[in-house]
């Protein structure tokens, strides 16, 4: 009896570890069966036949392996469960398990989409030509054209006309269109221009011109506008203003009075010709002064212009203002002291001033070669100022010169 006592002792080793290698087969397969449960399930394959993995995502499969996965532990804590060991094991609560309508449930929703691909995955040549990598974005760059490609707002300018090749060129505005976006910060103020009374083909220009409008606040420009209104400037006035000026909407409301004020004191203007001569030439709004004052003192001491003269040449011709000092004396000599001219037939003819200084001497002396260079308006064959500069050629030959175009060609190929 002890000696069989002896071989059962010596067997009860080689009996618990058989037993934990079947208890591992049976968990080993209880969890593959676990574990591709949902796949054979939907009907997929476990495994796919090509090189790509199967990207296969179930609704909520987090969710459906959970659930079977706490299944399986509840029912291998079961099986592995004896007669023996029961003292051992601790009592636990059973899991509640989702019922397999649920489960089945989920699946007849469908499937998500695909994963995304590993970036270790191997393409084909012909995959590899189907696929489209953007550029990146640059960090820096030297032109705008860099970034449309990339940027909503860039692209609706361009479609408005916006010229981004010069607005790149203008100091900071470049990083200021990138910072934009154009619901918020472009909308309302195309808007705003619209109603000011830009049509849709100047919007474009404008914007290339001056891009810091974007910086403005709407209800500043408003303000501007209105105060413009205020000094009875129609509508149709305002916006050519501000067509021909584009930054005259960055302006004060201080310093444009000051500047309406300035030239309404030196030129000796009212109101309503100092409306005009600025709605003429806005530009004079916007512009240094320092030119205008200098331009201002040529006339009165050096050409010798009364004041009012000043004011009737200034009121015809605005432009004249801003006239380059060497132009102006240059035009000035050659017409009053070679053709003679005098100070009061030059104020009823000021755009003499804003002429190529060429084409007054050519002209001149052809008139002066066929002998009817005569400016005197009490003279007979008088010949005006405005007809000797702002015809074209052929027209100046036949109603002025009463000669013909091939006679004065070759007369200025004698000079």
């Amino acid at each position: 009896m002890a000696s069989l006592t002896r071989q059962i002792s010596r067997c009860c080793p080689m009996l618990k570890k058989n037993s934990v290698v079947n208890s591992a087969k049976q968990l080993r397969k209880q969890t593959v069966k676990t574990w591709t449960l949902p796949l054979q399930q939907s009907g997929l394959p476990l495994f796919c036949p090509s090189r790509y993995s199967c990207q296969v995502a179930l609704k909520n499969s987090k969710t459906v392996l959970f659930d079977n996965h706490v299944r399986f532990c509840s029912s291998s804590t079961k099986l592995n469960q004896s007669p023996d060991n029961n003292s051992s094991l601790v009592n636990r609560p059973e899991t509640e398990i989702i019922s397999s309508s649920y489960t089945e449930a989920l699946l007849e929703e469908g499937l998500e989409d695909t994963l995304p691909s590993s970036p270790f995955e191997e393409v084909s040549e012909d995959e590899a030509l189907q696929i489209r990598a953007e550029p990146p974005l640059p960090f820096e760059s030297f032109t705008l054209q860099d970034y449309v490609d990339h940027s909503e707002t860039l692209q609706k300018l361009v479609l408005l006309g916006v010229d981004l090749s010069k607005v790149e060129k203008r100091s900071a505005a470049g990083q200021l269109l990138l910072k934009l976006d154009f619901e918020k910060d472009i909308k309302n103020i195309i808007l705003f221009l619209k109603d000011v009374g830009l049509e849709d083909k100047q919007l474009g220009p404008f914007l290339t011109r001056n891009p810091y409008i974007f910086r403005e606040e709407v209800e500043d420009l408003k303000t501007r506008v209105a105060y413009l209104t205020s000094k009875k400037f129609s509508k149709e006035a305002i916006a050519q203003m501000v067509s021909g000026a584009p930054y005259l909407l960055l302006f004060s409301v201080e310093r444009l009075d000051n500047r309406l004020g300035f030239f309404q004191k030196e030129l000796g203007l009212n109101s309503q010709k100092t409306r005009d001569v600025v709605t003429r030439l806005p530009r004079l709004l916007t512009g240094s002064l320092e030119p205008i004052k200098e331009n201002l003192k040529v006339y009165e001491l050096e050409l010798g212009f009364s004041k009012n003269e000043i004011r009737h040449i200034a009121h015809r011709i605005p432009k004249n203002l801003g006239i380059s000092k060497r132009k102006l004396t240059e035009i000035f000599d050659y017409v009053h002291n070679v053709m003679g001219i005098p100070h009061s037939v030059m104020v009823h003819f000021p755009q003499v001033f804003n002429s190529k200084l060429l084409r007054i001497k050519e002209r001149h002396m052809f008139l002066k070669f066929i002998g009817r260079a005569q400016y005197d308006p009490k003279q007979p064959n008088y010949i005006s100022l405005e007809k000797l500069v702002s015809l074209p050629d052929d027209v100046f030959c036949t109603e002025v010169a009463k000669a013909e175009k091939e006679d004065f060609c070759i007369f200025l190929k004698t000079l």
